[in-house]
């Protein structure tokens, strides 16, 4: 079969499935599964297809046409112009959630001296928070914790991919259960599981029967995990951290209220994502960070 036509009818496959970008995926399906780019999609129309290939892009469009997530099946999902490796084990990394590694940027390259950590990251998943801030802090040391073991394997294959497993430290555990006792953050990120369980059979399909519910149930109002991170501030972020965490956007006034009972956070708000809805979360700990504490007393020296 001529390129041309396969492209042709690979899209009309994936719009009979529902597949909203169809057009667009049907491309990706064949850069893909052919090893070619864009423009020779469309530069080598009048190209015969090897039979091998042909079976391969099958296999996938079956798959894909039974609404199993394209970075599943391709294995790749981009994230911070990073290409991650995903796997069933692991949420999709979605763009909005670089809005989160934004602002917890913000903080830590206008601190002074150079941030170097320690970082945590509650949930990582795939590892591509932690990795994005990785490779944007050269420094900096990071605690990425999960209590899934799969996920775990799949983020320590994205830090070794990016060449920043020795800076990136993965711990199974439920929240802050695998971290030494008393030690304290000046920085902690979270993309935690925050759709509300009463809406999980409402999903896409995509999202309802294949990605992981161990990373999307947020239990009652998709607030249980949230409700547990005052406490897990109070242990583990320094006086003068920052906190920054995805939510959903229906989430903002009951999130605000439950920080703003927090009686250690100050500067409390929610920064919105480029569509205008409520997505980032943030708080700072009161008091006087170590680093900036260090250079008072070095000014009175």
């Amino acid at each position: 079969m001529l390129i041309k036509r396969l492209h042709e009818s690979t899209g009309q496959r994936l719009q009979a499935a529902g597949i909203l970008e169809s057009a667009r995926e049907a491309e990706l399906l064949l850069e893909e599964a052919l090893g070619l780019d864009r423009a020779h999609l469309y530069l080598d129309g009048a190209t015969e297809i090897p039979a091998q290939a042909l079976a391969k892009l099958e296999a996938w469009l079956v798959r894909r046409c039974a609404r199993e997530p394209l970075a599943y099946i391709i294995g790749e999902q981009e994230f911070w112009s990073l290409s991650f490796r995903v796997t069933p084990a692991v949420l999709i990394p979605r763009p909005e959630t670089e809005l989160l590694v934004e602002a917890a940027l913000m903080v830590a390259t206008t601190a002074a001296p150079p941030f170097r950590g320690p970082l945590l990251d509650v949930g990582t998943g795939s590892g591509a928070i932690a990795v994005a801030l990785a490779r944007e802090l050269p420094e900096a040391l990071i605690y990425a914790v999960d209590r899934s073991p799969a996920a775990l394997e799949v983020a320590q294959a994205n830090a070794i991919r990016h060449g920043v497993a020795d800076r990136v430290r993965f711990i199974a555990t439920d929240l802050l259960g695998g971290v030494r006792p008393g030690r304290m953050f000046p920085l902690v990120v979270s993309n935690p599981p925050y759709v509300a369980r009463e809406i999980l059979p409402d999903l896409q399909p995509e999202v309802r029967e294949f990605e992981p519910r161990l990373a999307l149930d947020g239990g009652p109002e998709g607030l249980a995990i949230i409700r547990r991170f005052p406490a897990l501030l109070k242990a583990a972020l320094a006086p003068g951290g920052w906190f920054f965490m995805e939510i959903g956007a229906d989430q903002q006034t009951a999130v605000l209220d439950l920080f703003r009972a927090t009686p250690f956070l100050e500067q409390i708000e929610v920064r919105s994502d480029f569509a205008g809805l409520p997505r980032v979360f943030q708080a700072r700990r009161q008091g006087e960070s170590t680093g900036r504490a260090a250079q008072r007393a070095d000014r009175r020296a």
